[in-house]
């Protein structure tokens, strides 16, 4: 087993579940310390305690991505717990399909906090730290969706958000180019996670309109995913920055 991640702290938010619980593994395994932050505790510590025989260790705490204070206070426990913080994955988020004559304020106001604008808030906060991490190995890897490449029916405000990582990603790497940051952005398809599973689809939709974003070769493993995040974390990748790797089976190839 790869121990690539000795040593090293990460925060992975949006992790009691899917791709974010994948990725806490993932990291794990490779020997990490992990800080879990997600809404839900009783799930994070399931997510924890499954990772009690990898070689890296998992504690957990609160975030609410909607709250720009949450954000910056689970970077602080992060930091807090480790003593340093070498990798953020932004991974958290939510979707909801919704025609676009339907979305309130709330449900937009909500959607963009989420998906963006705690990515922005978390990274903001962890820059000063990951600019410390040891050998100028700090990193961040985004998760953005498909639906940051291209139009995903039903679904404006989670578009929206997930085009505005795409964007998020390639500005911070850019400002960021004289200094020993990395900044990366994951495209994912269609992935088999709970989330997926429990998703409403609103009455009169074309439900061959919104399996757009699903490939021929059917929904994704989110460990599969979670592969390509700790890689692009990983030092294999010190060449990657800015990059916005798509992870779709085929989906954008045609």
């Amino acid at each position: 087993m790869s121990l690539a991640f000795s040593g090293r702290s990460v925060l992975v938010t949006g992790s009691s579940s899917g791709l974010g619980a994948a990725a806490v593994r993932r990291f794990a395994a490779g020997g990490a310390k992990v800080w879990a932050a997600a809404r839900d505790q009783e799930r994070l510590a399931e997510v924890a305690q499954g990772c009690a025989d990898l070689p890296g260790e998992v504690r957990f705490g609160h975030l609410d991505l909607v709250d720009p204070a949450s954000c910056r206070g689970a970077v602080a426990d992060a930091v807090a717990a480790y003593g340093q913080l070498d990798v953020l994955v932004n991974n958290a988020g939510r979707h909801d399909f919704r025609v676009t004559t339907e979305v309130t304020d709330e449900q937009w106001a909500t959607d963009i906090a989420v998906n963006l604008s705690g990515a922005f808030f978390c990274s903001q906060a962890a820059i000063p730290h990951l600019l410390e991490a040891p050998g100028g190995t700090g990193n961040i890897v985004n998760v953005a969706s498909v639906a940051g490449v291209m139009g995903e029916a039903y679904s404006a405000a989670y578009t929206a958000a997930k085009h505005g990582i795409v964007g998020l990603t390639k500005a911070m790497a850019v400002e960021y180019l004289r200094e020993p940051l990395r900044v990366n952005c994951v495209c994912p398809g269609g992935m088999d996670t709970p989330q997926v599973h429990s998703i409403d689809i609103p009455d009169g939709t074309d439900f061959e309109l919104i399996m757009r974003v699903a490939a021929t070769r059917g929904f994704m493993s989110a460990d599969s995913v979670a592969a390509v995040v700790a890689f692009l974390a990983s030092e294999d990748a010190s060449a990657i920055h800015g990059s916005v790797q798509v992870v779709d089976h085929g989906r954008m190839a045609g």
